[in-house]
């Protein structure tokens, strides 16, 4: 059947592009706040432990949110490893950097979902998209709420 919700195809395309680059970007942060999580070591393994595991556990929702927008668009949304890491910005985290190398990381890759969320923006608008600009909003909110935290923490 025929999709018909007022976006035509083009930018339909479009918005899901964006949307898989926000969705390979939001994995690959949830797997490297996963590795860190796993492996943070020092004064503030309790705090850090915690803290990423609070951040990874939104993300997880925040994945299947993203994916499930992008087939409501009518469009398959991608989903494996090979597919995320030739759309993704955020580079892997190897488990064996400090706790404030690992701070600093997941700061540098939550501010890297922010700009993500933000490109994808001008075709949405123009679409009138409202869902999409909604799910954009609050995935900014949450990235920036966090990148402030994780910041903070830094000297």
């Amino acid at each position: 059947m025929e999709l018909n919700i007022g976006i035509d195809t083009k930018q339909r395309e479009q918005i899901a592009m964006g949307l898989s680059k926000l969705l390979a970007d939001s994995y690959s942060l949830y797997l490297k706040t996963h590795n860190y999580h796993w492996n943070v070591t020092g004064p503030l393994f309790n705090t850090l432990h915690l803290m990423f595991e609070t951040q990874y556990t939104e993300l997880a929702t925040a994945v299947d949110e993203i994916a499930e927008r992008i087939r409501a668009l009518g469009i398959k949304a991608p989903a494996s490893y090979s597919a995320f890491s030739k759309l993704t910005k955020i580079t892997e985290g190897s488990g064996d950097e400090s706790a404030e190398e690992m701070i600093r990381q997941l700061v540098l890759g939550q501010e890297a979902v922010v700009r993500t969320a933000r490109d994808v923006f001008p075709v949405v608008d123009e679409a009138n998209d409202e869902p999409t600009a909604d799910l954009l909003t609050q995935r900014m909110q949450i990235h920036e709420k966090n990148a402030w935290m994780l910041r903070s923490m830094l000297a």
